[in-house]
C-alpha cells in the first residue's frame, strides 16, 4: 500500500539528515522533493504546492524554538500535515433511525456491491446490529445474485422484488419490511452510474430525496487516482454524500485519492476496502494512515486486529499446554489461523514499522503458511498431538505426503521445537503465549 509514495517521501526527508539546523536553503530542497512525491502520486499541482507551503511554512516557524534534529522535526510535521490533509480525526456512521438507512452510491465498477456486504458484515459484528440488504441495482441482473450470495456468506437478509424495476418503490417496501421486523439498518445498494448521465443522476438524486437515509456514502476505486477525486466532485455536487469509500486500497501504490479526496469534497473518508474477503474492511484512521505513509507502521490497527481475533479461554489452555509440555501441532496450526484471519501477510507486515524497508524486494503473498499447513496435514492424528513420535520414516512419510524435502520437514519440526521451548518460557512467567512465526 503506499509503496511508491512512501518510498519517495522517505527520500525527501533524508536530505535533511545530519543537517545542523533547518534553513531557507535545505529546506526549499527537502520541499521541492516532498512535492514531487505528491505530485507522482496524483495529487494536483494546486494540493501538493499549498501542502508543501504549509509544511515549510511550520518547519522555519518551528526550527526557532525547537531543537530537535531537522530530519525527525520533519517527519513530525509532515505526517501532522497528511493527517489534517486527510481529515485529522476517524468520523464515526450514522446508524441512528428507525431503521437507519444507508444509501450506497458510485461508479459502475467501483465496488458498491462488495462493499454493501462488508459493510454489512461490519455492523452487524463489529457494532452488533441487525442489518437488512437491499438489491437496488435493477440495471444488471448479476448484482442481484451477487448481493444474495454476499448476504448468505454473511448470514444477512436481502430484500429483493423480481420484475420490479423501480427502485424507489423496491427500497420503500424493504425498509418498510425492516421496520416490521425490528432489523436496525437497512443498506441500499444501487446501480452504478456516470457523473454524465444525467437520467442515471436524476434516479439516485430522487432515490435520497425519497428515501431521506441517515448515510449516503460515496464509493470510489482508489486506484484511479486523480479521476476518484474529479468523480467525486461531480457527485458531491448532486448528492451531497455524507462521507467517502475507498476500495482496493490494498492495491494502491500511489495514494492520491487517500490524500486528496476528503480536501476536494470536504466530506470524509469514512472506510477503506483492503481486500477481498467480507471483513476486509478498516473504519479510515488520518493519523495512522499517515503513518503508514511515512513508513512508520500501523501498530495500533495491528493491535486491534489481534484483539479481535484473540480467544482469552483459547489463550488460557494453549498457556495450560505450554507449561504441562502438551503444546502440539494442532495448536500451533489453529494459532495460524488465528494469524491468518488478522488479514493479508502483506498489509500485516506493512503495519509494523521498519519491516516495509526490510521487505521492499520480497514478494509477500499469503500462501506463506501452506509450506507448514500441507507438513502438518499429513501428519496422522496421533503424530500432530505428540511432537515426540516424529522419527526418521515418519517424517520421510510426511515429506512426500506433503510435497516436501526431508530437509525441510526437519528445518518445521526444529523451528517447532524452538517456538515451542520459547513460548513455554514466556508463559511460565505469567505472560499469554506469542502467536506462530513464519517458518525462516
Amino acid at each position: 500500500m503506499f509503496e511508491s509514495i512512501s518510498s519517495k517521501i522517505e527520500k525527501a526527508l533524508h536530505t535533511l539528515k545530519g543537517k545542523g539546523s533547518i534553513t531557507d536553503i535545505n529546506i526549499a530542497e527537502t520541499v521541492k522533493e516532498v512535492r514531487k512525491a505528491l505530485l507522482d502520486a496524483d495529487v494536483s499541482y494546486p494540493i501538493a504546492k499549498e501542502f508543501t507551503d504549509k509544511v515549510k511554512s511550520e518547519a522555519l516557524g518551528r526550527n526557532v524554538i525547537q531543537s530537535i534534529e531537522p530530519g525527525q522535526l520533519m517527519v513530525k510535521i509532515v505526517h501532522e500535515k497528511l493527517t489534517e490533509l486527510m481529515g485529522s480525526a476517524a468520523v464515526d456512521i450514522n446508524t441512528k433511525g428507525n431503521p437507519a438507512i444507508i444509501l450506497i452510491a458510485g461508479l459502475q465498477g467501483s465496488g458498491k456491491t462488495t462493499f454493501s456486504a462488508k459493510l454489512a458484515h461490519y455492523l452487524k459484528t463489529k457494532k452488533n446490529k441487525s442489518v437488512m440488504l437491499v438489491a437496488g441495482d435493477v440495471y444488471r441482473p448479476a448484482a442481484i445474485s451477487q448481493l444474495q450470495t454476499l448476504g448468505q456468506q454473511i448470514q444477512v437478509p436481502v430484500y429483493t422484488e423480481e420484475g420490479n424495476t423501480n427502485p424507489i418503490d423496491i427500497a420503500t417496501k424493504a425498509i418498510r419490511d425492516a421496520r416490521m421486523k425490528g432489523t436496525n439498518v437497512v443498506i441500499v445498494d444501487t446501480a452504478g452510474r456516470l457523473a454524465v448521465d444525467e437520467e442515471m443522476m436524476n434516479e439516485i438524486s430522487g432515490l435520497k430525496e425519497s428515501l431521506k437515509p441517515q448515510e449516503t456514502l460515496f464509493v470510489v476505486d482508489s486506484m484511479t487516482g486523480q479521476d476518484a477525486v474529479n468523480t467525486a466532485k461531480a457527485f458531491n455536487e448532486r448528492l451531497d454524500f455524507d462521507g467517502v469509500v475507498l476500495t482496493k486500497l490494498d492495491g494502491d501504490t500511489r495514494g492520491g485519492a487517500a490524500l486528496t479526496i476528503r480536501y476536494s469534497v470536504q466530506k470524509p473518508i469514512k472506510f477503506v476496502g483492503i481486500g477481498e474477503k467480507m471483513d476486509a474492511l478498516d473504519v479510515f484512521h488520518p493519523d495512522r494512515m499517515a503513518s503508514r505513509i511515512l513508513g512508520m507502521g500501523d501498530v495500533v490497527s495491528l493491535v486491534e486486529r489481534a484483539q479481535e481475533q484473540y480467544d482469552e479461554e483459547e489463550a488460557r489452555k494453549i498457556q495450560k499446554k505450554l507449561i504441562h509440555n502438551e503444546y502440539n501441532f494442532e495448536d500451533f496450526l489453529s494459532q495460524i489461523g488465528q494469524v491468518k484471519k488478522m488479514g493479508s501477510m502483506k498489509d500485516l507486515i506493512g503495519m509494523i514499522p521498519g519491516m516495509d524497508k526490510l521487505t521492499k524486494n520480497v514478494e509477500i503473498t499469503d500462501d506463506a503458511f501452506k509450506p507448514i499447513e500441507s507438513m502438518i496435514g499429513s501428519m496422522t492424528p496421533y503424530e500432530r498431538r505428540n511432537p515426540s513420535c516424529l522419527n526418521g520414516s515418519r517424517k520421510q512419510r510426511i515429506a512426500t505426503g506433503s510435497g516436501h524435502t526431508i530437509q525441510e520437514v526437519n528445518r518445521f519440526v526444529k523451528q517447532f521445537e524452538e517456538t515451542r521451548k520459547m513460548m513455554k518460557a514466556v508463559s511460565s512467567k505469567g505472560k499469554p503465549p506469542r502467536l506462530p512465526r513464519r517458518p525462516r
